[in-house]
């Protein structure tokens, strides 16, 4: 499934200001909201190698809210997934959009939501048809194929973007 609704129904975007999960420099800080999610937050400002340092980050988070490491093959495959998907929304923004921003990761006891920001004004979409067999143009459908809702929030007025992606938590 994939929209272009800034938040997946009955969501209400995300936590105020003062509740991103870190401070100045990217440097991570755990905090959690009065609804029980815990934010994350990894400014890219002058980083390289970027996919790897943000698979490394929400691997870090993982293990911090208990997904990792993981009790059961369904729990671990559950991790791979947001891993999988982190890696996908930061090589889409290193190739279609001058590199990505900032990577904002968000868990309560359902939901992990992953946000990619960019400065890019393309629209991501899975490419149409898909061919299995080619490299390359895969990214935007395998996060389909693995969340329960994606889509695109834009700011009117501002440069860029973020893209948004939700994948359930392990049963």
């Amino acid at each position: 499934m994939s929209s272009t609704r800034p938040y997946s129904p009955g969501d209400r975007g995300q936590e105020a200001d003062g509740a991103s999960g870190a401070s100045e420099g990217g440097a991570v800080v755990p905090s959690e909201s009065s609804a029980g999610r815990q934010v994350r937050r990894l400014s890219f400002d002058g980083a390289s190698g970027v996919v790897p340092l943000a698979r490394d980050f929400a691997r870090q988070a993982l293990y911090a809210w208990g997904w990792l490491p993981a009790a059961t093959a369904d729990q671990r495959a559950a991790a791979e997934d947001v891993l999988l998907v982190v890696s996908e929304l930061v090589t889409n923004a290193c190739l279609h959009a001058e590199g990505p921003d900032e990577l904002w990761i968000a868990c309560d006891n359902k939901v992990i939501r992953v946000e990619v920001s960019d400065r890019g004004t393309g629209q991501p979409a899975p490419r149409t048809p898909h061919r299995a067999g080619r490299p390359g143009g895969h990214g935007m459908f395998i996060v389909q194929r693995l969340c329960l809702d994606w889509g695109v929030i834009r700011n009117p007025g501002a440069t860029g973007k973020k893209v948004w992606a939700e994948l359930g938590a392990p049963a």
